[in-house]
């Protein structure tokens, strides 16, 4: 999978793999999430997205739960320097995070097999909408259909570098 560097235009490789607690990114630079609490909840994955070239470089994170046959995208952060349109380093990382949490649900052996959900931010709904093809159960429950899924899967994961 690649990832936008758009201070160079180019596409950037990039991996999701499972994190440690030692490679969680902290509060005091600039994340939201106490990250190296969250990935020692129970029945939980904690993926991080990093540059292939640099594996240090972490340029999101992706907690995930398993409640009841679903995949629950429990949090979805990617890094300070990726925020905001301006001056955003990176482009596409959450959406290699969110197609990445889609391709799991794929593995579910449950009715809810393809299915993503989660809660989102009041704010955030409508870009989750726009972007993602989330659509809202109820209230800030949303939700990522299969065949939606699957696009994102093919958009983000398997990008091929031009």
């Amino acid at each position: 999978m690649y990832i936008f560097d758009k201070q160079t235009n180019r596409l950037i490789e990039a991996e999701i793999v499972l994190g440690t607690s030692k490679e969680m990114p902290v509060k005091k630079n600039g994340w939201n999430f106490t990250w190296r609490t969250i990935i020692k909840r129970k029945e939980t994955e904690t993926y991080i997205l990093r540059l292939k070239s640099n594996i240090t470089s972490i340029q999101g994170v992706l907690h995930l739960k398993k409640l009841e046959g679903m995949l629950i995208m429990d949090l979805v952060e990617i890094a300070p320097h990726n925020i905001g349109q301006k001056n955003k380093r990176y482009d596409y990382v959450a959406g290699c995070l969110i197609a990445f949490a889609c391709r799991e649900s794929f593995k579910l052996e449950s009715s809810y097999k393809g299915f993503v959900t989660f809660e989102s931010k009041t704010c955030l709904i409508n870009w989750y909408k726009e972007n993602y093809f989330a659509q809202i159960a109820t209230g800030q429950k949303i939700f990522i259909e299969p065949i939606d899924g699957e696009k994102l899967i093919n958009t983000f994961l398997k990008r091929n570098k031009k």
